[in-house]
């Protein structure tokens, strides 16, 4: 049953990685990956809610964790596709854009994981 959970949350997270990915590719244009960029965030600050949420709360069954933690929030964050869009903008000589990416992504998603905690701590 845990693999089956895994399984659909991971299918959920990969169509909403999907999803924001074609969004971003049709709006700001695929000069920067928007997308992988602001998954990553979202995906940390998510990661930062849910974990301080069972941090502080614990009522989240294994089965939710499974399904939520590392189903949804595994299929949908794209650690390995932004390594890849970091090495493609330093390869097309872009280092400006490459050294933003790579550090803005890093700073960003764990100051997002940091708030995602700091909120749930300021409301239990």
């Amino acid at each position: 049953m845990s693999y089956l959970l895994v399984f659909i949350g991971g299918g959920l997270g990969s169509t909403l990685r999907h999803l924001i990915n074609v969004i971003c590719a049709r709006c700001p244009g695929t000069g920067f990956p928007w997308g992988t960029f602001i998954i990553n965030i979202t995906g940390s600050t998510v990661m930062g809610l849910i974990a301080g949420y069972l941090a502080f709360k614990g009522e989240a069954s294994q089965p939710w964790r499974l399904f939520l933690m590392t189903g949804i929030l595994g299929g949908y964050t794209t650690f390995s596709a932004y390594s890849l869009d970091a090495a493609l903008l330093y390869e097309r000589g872009e280092l400006t854009s490459a050294a933003l990416y790579v550090i803005g992504s890093v700073v960003l998603s764990i100051a997002g994981l940091f708030a995602g905690l700091a909120l749930v701590r300021q409301f239990t």
